[in-house]
């Protein structure tokens, strides 16, 4: 691959989730991620130093005619700014989820990408991987049957046992359902396909919060958002199911994550938090689980997939797979469940998408067409 096939890459926003960009851009050969930048630029400059990189200010990077695509990683309240200042700049967008916090600001940011005619990608990209490939596979090739149902759980006792700086965990934008509940959607989506209506509950079990996690070990956080949400979601297809997000869940508990229930038998899907995982399938009539080879590459951690299948995708003309399309639809989901929640009622969807198109199999690893 010559360098100018290559897509010049910065990346905005040096916190915790960039260690796993800078590392992973790099086994791409179709990527250069060249730049990085962060409000705080002694970050920028102490990341730039370990990785190879330059170092620039927000305002420089964006300025920069160099880099075709600005990797978003800073904190979910900035997301919709910094996508639209990206784009405005002239450069495609990669955000990591959500790429808004309102059904309202996304649209903003994809209309900012049809005026600017450029595109707009969004984590997770984790879908993207061999579990989640591997299930769709033998969904379309009718291994469980026709889907008539799911459940989907996320649980846990929260972030302030292990991140360094989880504040922003309880305020807007953050909860269990905003901050992991795109991982789930997203594989619904890419599994099921859209979904026509939702409703849910929500609740606060713990109004304030101790940090036990260093460098803020003892400090106090003031909840501002449900942490417990339940959710009933029917799918365009007829599948209808249950999706539980909780940072509530402090004792032993049995995670299920995702299974789809099938006229022939059951799917269970990995944590689509990772690309890896056991996949296995429950054939009806039968007590036993019957484990699955991934039939799709990308096993290990691989986030900055997206990425390369959107620069791939700006050479070859194709729709990228982690699409603003499916975004903002998972960002409408997620909106509307509390919304219910708060107002008594289902809510019926205004947005749909497609399932993206499947991985390719046959392609090594690191390699996109």
């Amino acid at each position: 691959m010559t360098s100018s096939s290559r897509a010049k890459v910065g990346l905005i926003g040096c916190g915790n989730i960039s260690r796993a960009y800078f590392d992973n851009c790099k086994l791409f050969p179709n990527l250069d991620l060249m730049a990085c930048a962060d409000i705080d630029l002694a970050r920028a400059q102490e990341a730039a130093k370990k990785y190879g990189v330059k170092a620039f200010t927000v305002d420089d990077l964006l300025a920069s005619p160099e880099i075709e695509i600005a990797i978003n990683l800073t904190i979910p309240q900035a997301h919709a700014e910094i996508d639209c200042r990206a784009l405005e700049s002239g450069k495609h967008v990669f955000s990591e989820k959500p790429f808004a916090l309102t059904l309202a600001e996304g649209l903003q940011v994809q209309e900012t990408a049809r005026k600017a005619g450029l595109r707009v990608g969004c984590a997770p990209d984790t879908v993207l991987g061999a579990a989640v490939q591997t299930c769709r596979k033998l969904l379309d090739e009718g291994t469980v049957g026709k889907p008539v149902a799911f459940t989907a759980v996320m649980q846990c006792g929260g972030h302030e046992t292990w991140h360094p700086a989880p504040e922003f965990y309880y305020k807007r934008g953050g909860g269990p359902m905003f901050d992991m509940g795109p991982y789930y959607l997203h594989a619904l989506i890419t599994l099921l396909g859209p979904v026509k209506r939702v409703a849910g509950l929500t609740k606060v079990s713990f109004p304030e919060r101790t940090i036990t996690s260093e460098p803020k070990k003892g400090e106090r956080i003031t909840v501002d958002v449900p942490t417990h949400i339940a959710s009933l979601l029917e799918f365009r297809d007829g599948t209808i199911g249950t999706f539980v997000t909780s940072f509530d869940v402090r004792g032993p508990f049995t995670n299920p994550v995702i299974e789809i229930y099938g006229t022939e038998g059951t799917l269970r899907v990995p944590d689509p938090n990772n690309t890896g995982g056991q996949v296995q399938v429950g054939a009806a009539g039968q007590g036993e689980w019957k484990n699955i080879p991934h039939s799709h590459p990308y096993a290990k951690g691989s986030r900055g997939l997206g990425v390369a299948d959107l620069a791939a995708a700006l050479r070859s003309g194709r729709k990228h797979r982690a699409n603003d399309g499916i975004a903002l639809h998972a960002l409408e989901i997620m909106e509307a469940i509390h919304v219910s929640a708060d107002k008594g009622t289902q809510i019926d969807l205004t947005t749909t998408c497609e399932r993206p198109a499947a991985m390719r199999s046959d392609l090594p690893e690191f390699t996109l067409d």
